[in-house]
């Protein structure tokens, strides 16, 4: 079985800060260790001194299960399997609605400086939340060009080449009460096989209008015209009009996708021209994929209305024929 390989880490510091834990073993060099799977271990075999196949560097979670099962444990076993859960590539554990630590655990975990947390928190749903935060810590990650907006909830994301006007009409939105995520660069992660994109730390806030220069959004247009982070559900591509190319005029009923991270995101190309109000038409754009999303494809529907009328003419042009 080949084994899979994570480029990112996370220090249980930041993970016990996190969640507001307890440290109950463990001095401040404990807590430098890495957390470097993203995902955690509730010990029922190891305790019961089974360890093949056993992943050592996940997050090891004690709850009531476990804390019952230590209870019908000699000293003995303890003592021959703590060492196994307490060694240097596991972590951190944590103990779940604040049960106390066992004392031999506690023991063990003391002699090895190992960090033992206490938590408040049910196990599960500590198990959902650090699942969660976990994946977000170690999302895939990648920078992209555009302009991300909330346009009626729905994320989008504005691509086309330098200059055709993003920002300009990030703008134009914005006055229309629609949000601004992040503008001219755009960090993206994969998480949950979502896209979710949010600003770079130094562009948060901020939107670059040429002519003007930097606009801070919050200052202008009040906190409610901005986001933190949003999910990027699809793309619209600007270019730019060309009189020599056919455009597609009822609709195309053919989807487009755009590939970020391995996520395939719908995508819709649309050409901008002096004199088109470009908002209305992204506007027009995101309710139309709304409504595909409801299922309701109003181009598809009018090719299917036009096939229907197109055959009656024709049938009534057949019928008037036989009376000839």
């Amino acid at each position: 079985m080949s084994e899979k390989k994570y480029t990112k880490k996370v220090m249980i510091k930041k993970i016990a800060d996190f969640f507001n834990m307890k440290q109950i073993t463990g001095n401040e060099e404990s807590l430098k260790r890495w957390v470097v799977v993203p995902d955690i271990n509730r010990p029922g075999f190891e305790l019961a001194g089974y360890f093949r196949l056993t992943e050592p560097r996940r997050i090891v979670l004690i709850g009531n299960k476990e804390i019952d099962y230590i209870n019908h444990l000699s000293d003995q076993e303890q003592r021959e399997r703590y060492p196994k859960i307490t060694d240097g590539l596991t972590p951190m554990i944590i103990v779940t609605h604040n049960n106390p630590v066992p004392p031999i655990l506690k023991e063990v975990a003391e002699e090895n400086n190992f960090p033992i947390f206490q938590t408040p928190l049910n196990t599960s749903r500590l198990v959902v939340d650090l699942v969660a935060y976990l994946d977000e810590e170690f999302a895939i990650e990648d920078t992209i060009s555009g302009v991300l907006v909330v346009v009626y909830g729905v994320g989008v994301l504005l691509t086309g080449e330098s200059g055709i006007g993003k920002s300009e009409i990030a703008l134009e939105l914005m006055r229309d009460g629609q949000v601004l995520v992040a503008d001219d660069r755009v960090d993206v992660q994969k998480i949950h096989n979502h896209i979710h994109g949010h600003a770079p730390e130094l562009l948060k806030g901020k939107l670059e209008i040429r002519g003007i220069g930097i606009i801070d959004v919050q200052r202008m247009f009040g906190a409610s015209c901005l986001k933190n982070r949003n999910r990027i559900e699809m793309c619209i591509n600007l270019k730019r009009f060309d009189e020599n190319v056919d455009y597609e005029r009822i609709g195309d009923t053919k989807e487009h996708f755009t590939n970020i991270l391995d996520v395939q995101i719908p995508t819709i190309e649309l050409p901008v021209s002096p004199g088109r109000s470009t908002r209305v038409l992204v506007e027009s754009a995101v309710t139309n994929h709304i409504l595909k999303q409801q299922g309701y494809n109003s181009s598809l529907e009018f090719r299917n209305e036009l096939t229907e009328f197109l055959k009656r003419q024709q049938e009534k042009m057949t019928a008037e024929d036989d009376e000839e």
